[in-house]
This record gives C-alpha cells, structure tokens and sequence, in this order.
C-alpha cells in the first residue's frame, strides 16, 4: 500500500476506532459485558468491512479508474447490504446485546465515513501526473508558417 493510501486508512481507522472505544465503555455500563461484547464485535466488524472496501476502492482507482465511481457505487450498497445481513441475522442471539451490536455498528460505520470524507478533503491529490510531464520542448511535427 503506497503512503497516501496507508495515511487515509489510518486518518480513518484512528478516529473509527477511539469511538468504538467509547461506544463499547458506554454499552459496558448500560448493558453490562454482553452489552461490551456487542459492541465490541459491532466496531471491529464496522471497521473490517470499510476497510476491506477501502483497499478495494483503492486498488480499483489505480488499476482501472475508468470505474472508479461505479465501484464505488456498488460498493457502499454492498457494503450496507453485508451490514444489514447481520444485524437481521444478530438481532436474537444470546451471545451479545444486539441492541449495543447494531448501534454500534452504526456509529462505527458513520464515524468511518465521515473520516474518510474528511481525509480525502484533506489529501493532495494531484489531478494532473506531474512524473509524465516532460521538462523538454515538444518537437514541431507539422509545418510552421
């Protein structure tokens, strides 16, 4: 992973993870340890997935930009779809609280977003290759009158 990537994952990452620390403490004091527990599995699935999708958007933007937004498109709706999946599937289990589960899972999810909006309007990102510009003087090919 080049710098540029690594640092928008950490910029993202980072603050994804301190408000999983604080959801999990908040849900631990409300609910108990199954509440920690749900909450705990709800960031670090949060945080899986979006970054797993991150490395594909990344990946997709290097090797084949010309679908760059429609990836992107297909892969936040996956991505929500995945989230739903398990909330529908964790919704009566007994191993956690599935209320701390999804509600941190939420807040996970739109801390990371918000991150990594916030990380991409932060980056400098150059539109324009300057490692292709060449410091020479094009040839003339046609005739100059």
């Amino acid at each position: 992973m080049p710098s540029n990537d690594v640092r928008n994952l950490l910029q993202t990452a980072v603050p994804t993870a301190a408000v999983g620390a604080l959801t999990v403490a908040v849900s631990a004091a409300v609910a108990g340890g199954k509440g920690a527990l749900g909450a705990a599995v709800g960031v670090v699935l949060a945080i899986l997935f979006m970054g797993i999708g991150l490395y594909v958007l990344q990946w997709t933007a290097k090797t084949l930009p010309q679908l760059f937004q429609a990836m992107g498109l297909m892969l936040y709706v996956a991505q929500l779809l995945l989230l739903l999946i398990f909330v529908a599937l964790f919704k009566d289990t007994s191993l956690f609280n599935a209320k701390a589960f999804a509600i941190s899972l939420v807040v996970a999810t739109v801390v990371w977003m918000a991150a990594q909006a916030r990380a991409y309007m932060k980056a400098k990102i150059f539109y324009v290759d300057p490692a292709s510009a060449k410091s020479e003087k094009p040839e003339k090919t046609g005739s100059s009158s």
